[in-house]
C-alpha cells in the first residue's frame, strides 16, 4: 500500500496519530484472536509433551509387564582375568567351582623355513601353472588355482577369497637386510577338530612336503578347551569344547574362558538380580509422578489476576489423572497374596504423587520375591499393574478415539480457524487504515485550501483600511 503523508497545517492537529489511534482501536479483537492463539498453541505444545510423558511412563511399565523382567540374574566371578560370565532368566541362583585346565585353540601351520622366499612378489610356481589344495577338519577339499607367475601375495589373496574358513597371512621370519617371508594359515574356528590339512601344493612353499624337504611347522595346534565343573575334592565333571565360550557348564549362564587356571579353582556366584527389579520398580513411580507434577504444574488458579493455567478447567487432564491412579491402585484379582501396590510401599500423596518406602519394598523383595513379581507382571489368570498402566495409556492416547488425541486434534482445528480468521481481519484492517488515510488527507487538504483563503481575505482586508 502507498504511504500517504499528511502536510499539517499548523493548527494543532497530527492527522496521522489520530489514524495511527483509530487502527490501533480496530486491531484490538485481532489483538485478542492473535492472544487467544497463543494461548491455544502453548497448550498445544504442553498437551504433546504430556503425551511423550505418557509414552515414558509406559515405557517404564513394560520393564515390569513380563516374566523375563523379574527373572533376572547377576553374576559375580572370583577371577575376572580367567573368565567372566553373563546370566539369563533361566539361570539358577548358587554358586559354581570352575576350573580351567585348558583353552581352545585355532589351529596355525607355517610352510618349513627351508621353502621361504625372499620376496613376497617373488614368483612360487615352477610351471605353467599350479594348485594349492586343503581342507579344514572334515570338510570339503578347497582349491585355489594359480597362474605361472603367481607370487606368495598373489596365494594369500586366493586362500582369503574363498572364504573356506582359514585365513592366510604372510610373516617375515628373517630379518629387515635378508627377509625370509612364510604363508601362515589360521583356521577361522578354535578346537581340535578344525585342524587345517594340507592336500596338494603345487607351489615351491611346497607344505605338502612333496619333495621330502618341505612340509609345515605348527605355530598353534588345534585344541579343544577342557573344564572342570565342580568341587575338585567331590565329584566333578569334565567338559570338553571346540569353544571357549560354554553356555552348558552352568545352566542358564554363558562363560567366557580367558585363560586356563591350572590348579586353580575359580567361583562363579548366580544371585537374582533384586537390585535391577527395584530400579524398575522406583522408575515406574518416577515416571507416574512426572506426569502428575507436570499436569499439576499447569492445573493451577491464581485468586489475584483470576486466570488459571494451560490445563485449568481442562476435563481431558482431569480424566488422565484419574485412569492413572485407578491403574496404578487397582487391586489386582486372582492373587492370593500381594493384590495391591500400597502392600509393597507404595503411598499417594496430597498432590496425588506416589512415594514408595525403601524398607518397605526391600522386605517385600526378600520375603515374597514371586508374589511381588506376580502383582505387577500380567499371567494368563491375573493382569498385573504395569499391564493395567499400559492398558490405560494405551486408551488414554489411542490413535484414533483416545481423549487425549481428540482434544490435540480438536486445539489444531482451533488454531487453524483462528489462523484463518485473523488473517481474514488483518485484510479488513489493512482496507479500514488505508480508507482512513485516504479521508484524513483529503481533509487535511481540504483544511490547507481554507486555510489558505482564510489568509487572503484578511490580507485584503488589512490592504482596504
Amino acid at each position: 500500500m502507498a504511504t500517504i503523508s499528511f502536510g499539517g497545517l499548523g493548527n494543532g492537529l497530527d492527522f496521522g496519530q489520530v489514524v495511527d489511534q483509530l487502527v490501533k482501536v480496530a486491531r484490538l479483537p485481532v489483538d485478542r484472536l492473535a492472544d487467544k492463539k497463543a494461548s491455544l498453541n502453548s497448550k498445544s505444545t504442553d498437551y504433546a509433551t504430556l503425551s511423550t510423558k505418557l509414552v515414558m511412563l509406559q515405557s517404564a511399565a513394560d520393564k515390569l509387564r513380563l516374566s523375563t523382567s523379574f527373572d533376572r540374574t547377576s553374576t559375580n566371578v572370583s577371577d575376572t582375568t580367567a573368565l567372566s560370565a553373563t546370566g539369563s532368566s533361566t539361570a539358577t541362583a548358587g554358586t559354581y567351582s570352575i576350573r580351567i585346565t585348558q583353552l581352545a585353540q585355532s589351529h596355525q601351520i607355517t610352510n618349513k623355513a627351508a621353502t621361504a622366499v625372499a620376496a613376497t612378489t617373488t614368483d612360487i610356481v615352477g610351471g605353467p601353472s599350479g594348485t594349492f589344495t586343503f581342507r579344514v577338519g572334515s570338510g570339503a577339499s578347497q582349491t585355489v588355482t594359480l597362474g605361472a607367475t603367481a607370487t606368495l601375495d598373489d596365494l594369500k589373496a586366493a586362500i582369503n577369497d574363498l572364504g573356506a574358513g582359514v585365513t592366510a597371512s604372510i610373516i617375515n621370519t628373517g630379518s629387515d637386510t635378508t627377509p625370509a617371508y612364510r604363508l601362515v594359515l589360521t583356521a577361522a574356528s578354535t578346537g581340535g577338530s578344525n585342524g587345517v590339512a594340507i592336500i596338494s601344493d603345487d607351489t615351491d612353499l611346497d607344505l605338502d612336503n612333496s619333495s621330502g624337504t618341505g612340509g609345515v611347522d605348527t605355530l598353534q595346534a588345534a585344541q579343544d578347551a577342557t573344564v572342570v565343573v565342580g568341587d575338585s575334592a567331590q565329584n566333578p565333571v569334565t567338559l570338553t569344547r571346540s569353544s571357549n565360550v560354554l553356555s552348558d557348564a552352568i545352566p542358564g549362564v554363558t562363560l567366557t574362558m580367558l585363560k586356563a587356571t591350572g590348579s586353580s579353582t575359580v567361583q562363579v556366584g548366580v544371585s537374582r538380580d533384586v537390585a535391577a527389579v527395584k530400579t524398575n520398580i522406583a522408575a515406574l513411580a518416577t515416571a507416574y509422578n512426572d506426569v502428575v507434577k507436570f499436569i499439576n504444574e499447569r492445573n493451577t488458579y491464581d485468586i489475584a489476576t483470576k486466570k488459571g493455567g494451560i490445563f485449568f478447567n481442562e476435563p481431558t487432564v482431569r480424566g488422565v489423572l484419574t485412569q492413572l491412579r485407578t491403574a496404578l491402585s487397582s487391586s489386582v484379582a486372582g492373587l492370593s497374596s500381594l493384590k495391591t501396590v500400597g502392600e509393597i510401599g507404595f503411598k499417594t500423596e496430597r498432590d496425588g504423587t506416589v512415594t514408595v518406602d525403601d524398607a518397605k519394598l526391600d522386605g517385600a523383595l526378600a520375603s515374597g520375591y514371586s508374589a511381588v513379581k506376580n502383582l505387577f507382571i500380567n499371567q494368563t489368570s491375573s493382569t498385573g499393574i504395569a499391564q493395567l498402566i499400559n492398558n490405560a495409556v494405551d486408551a488414554i492416547d489411542d490413535a484414533v478415539n483416545g481423549p487425549l488425541t481428540l482434544r490435540k486434534n480438536g486445539l489444531t482445528g482451533q488454531i487453524t480457524d483462528l489462523t484463518a480468521e485473523i488473517a481474514r481481519k488483518e485484510d479488513i484492517l489493512a482496507q479500514y487504515e488505508e480508507r482512513l488515510r485516504r479521508q484524513y488527507a483529503a481533509l487535511d487538504g481540504l483544511l490547507g485550501r481554507l486555510q489558505s483563503q482564510s489568509s487572503f481575505l484578511q490580507s485584503n482586508s488589512t490592504n482596504r483600511r
